[in-house]
C-alpha cells in the first residue's frame, strides 16, 4: 500500500463493495468484468504490444546514444526543438497509456528533461495516427481535427508547465545509466527495427501481410542481438528490459483488473446524464472519468460513439478522448511509481485542467 494511488484505488472499491455486498448481481458481474478485462489485455496486449515496448525501452538505455537524446529531448535543449520532437514521437505510434510507459521510462531514464518527457508521456497513446483516423472517419472529422490540434497543443503545455514548476536541468530519471555509447548507427537500426515490429503489429492490414512483416523485423532483432553487440551490452539491454518489466507490470495488472471492476460499477445513465452539456461542470466531469477509465488503442472510439449516441455532448466528447487515451487507472499507479507522488499527481491533474479547457472550447465553437 505504499503507493497512494494503489490505495485511493482499492479504497473506492472497498466502499463501492460495502454499499453493495457480495452475492449481489451487480458485484458478481464486477468482479467478473475485472478478471475478464485482465485476460483480455493479458491476450491482446502483453505479448506484441507490452513485450516489445520494454525492449524497445531496454535499447534506448543501454544502445543509443544519450548525447543525441539529451540533444534532442535533454532539460538543456531548445524548447522550439525538444517539444515538438517529443510530440512528434509521440504521436507516430500506435500504442495505448500503458504500452507508452515502458517508452517514457526509457526516455526519461536517458535524461530526457521532465517537460519533453511527459509531453511525450501524454501525446504517444492520444494522437497515435491509428486513432486520429479512425477518429475522424466514425465520429467525424471536425472532431478528429480538433482531437489532433489540442492534444498536440496540451501536451506542449503540459510539458512546459512541468518544466516550470520542477525546473530539472541535470539528468533526470532513474538511477542505472549505460556509458555504452558506441553503436551508433547500429543501435539506431536495432531500435528501429524494434519499432517496426510494435507499429506493424497494431495495423489493421492484410493478416498474411502483417505477419510476414512481424516476422521478418523479429529474426532481423535477435539477429542483431546475437551477432551485431557484444555479449556484456546484451546483457545490459536485457536486464534493462527486465528491470522495466518487473517495475510495470505487477501494478499495471492489479490496475487493469480493478479498472474492469470500476467500469461495470459505474451507472451509465448517471455518467450519460453528467454529460450532456458542454458546461464546465460536463466537461470537468468527463476528464475525471477519462482518467479512471482504461481505453486500449482504438477502443475509445466505439465506446465514445455510443456514449454520444445517449446524448453525450460534444465538449466532453473531446475531453474524454483527451484524458481518456492518455490516462488510466493502470498508468496512473505506474507513472506515480515511475515520477513520484508530487510529479505524478501534478501531471494528473493538469491532464484533467487541459481536457476540460479545450472540451469547453470545443463545445462552444
Amino acid at each position: 500500500m505504499r503507493n497512494l494511488a494503489t490505495f485511493i484505488l482499492i479504497a473506492l472499491i472497498f466502499v463501492a463493495f460495502y454499499f453493495v455486498p457480495f452475492g449481489h448481481p451487480i458485484v458478481d458481474q464486477s468482479i467478473l468484468n475485472g478478471f475478464y478485462l485482465l485476460h483480455e489485455y493479458a491476450r491482446e496486449h502483453v505479448l506484441l504490444c507490452l513485450v516489445p515496448a520494454f525492449f524497445i525501452a531496454g535499447t534506448i538505455s543501454v544502445m543509443l546514444k544519450k548525447d543525441a537524446v539529451l540533444k534532442l529531448l535533454g532539460p538543456n535543449a531548445k524548447r522550439i526543438i525538444s517539444y515538438p520532437v517529443a510530440a512528434i514521437s509521440g504521436g507516430i505510434l500506435a500504442v495505448c497509456s500503458c504500452t507508452i510507459l515502458p517508452l517514457f521510462g526509457g526516455i526519461y531514464k536517458k535524461g530526457a528533461g521532465i517537460g519533453p518527457a511527459t509531453t511525450f508521456l501524454f501525446a504517444g497513446p492520444a494522437i497515435n495516427i491509428a486513432a486520429i483516423f479512425l477518429t475522424a472517419r466514425v465520429l467525424g472529422w471536425d472532431l478528429g481535427l480538433a482531437r489532433l490540434i489540442a492534444t498536440i497543443t496540451a501536451a506542449v503545455l503540459i510539458g512546459l508547465i512541468m518544466e516550470m514548476i520542477y525546473q530539472e536541468r541535470g539528468e533526470g530519471g532513474l538511477a542505472f545509466t549505460s556509458d555504452d555509447d558506441q553503436y551508433g548507427v547500429r543501435g539506431i537500426i536495432f531500435f528501429l527495427i524494434q519499432l517496426g515490429f510494435l507499429v506493424t503489429s497494431s495495423l489493421g492490414i492484410n493478416q498474411t501481410l502483417k505477419y510476414s512483416l512481424m516476422t521478418l523485423l523479429g529474426i532481423s532483432a535477435l539477429f542483431m542481438a546475437l551477432f551485431g553487440f557484444k555479449r556484456d551490452t546484451v546483457e545490459n539491454w536485457l536486464y534493462e528490459t527486465w528491470d522495466f518489466a518487473k517495475k510495470i507490470l505487477p501494478y499495471l495488472f492489479i490496475g487493469v483488473f480493478f479498472a474492469g471492476v470500476l467500469t461495470r460499477l459505474l451507472p451509465q445513465q448517471v455518467v450519460t446524464a453528467l454529460l450532456g452539456s458542454n458546461s464546465f461542470l460536463s466537461n470537468l466531469v468527463a476528464s475525471v472519468i477519462g482518467t479512471l477509465m482504461y481505453f486500449a488503442t482504438l477502443t475509445e472510439v466505439p465506446i465514445v460513439q455510443a456514449l454520444r449516441e445517449l446524448g453525450m455532448a460534444k465538449g466532453p466528447t473531446l475531453a474524454l478522448l483527451m484524458a481518456g487515451n492518455s490516462l488510466s487507472l493502470p498508468s496512473m499507479i505506474v507513472i506515480t511509481k515511475l515520477l513520484g507522488k508530487k510529479k505524478a499527481f501534478t501531471y494528473f491533474g493538469l491532464v484533467v485542467v487541459f481536457s476540460t479547457l479545450f472540451g469547453m472550447i470545443y463545445g462552444v465553437i
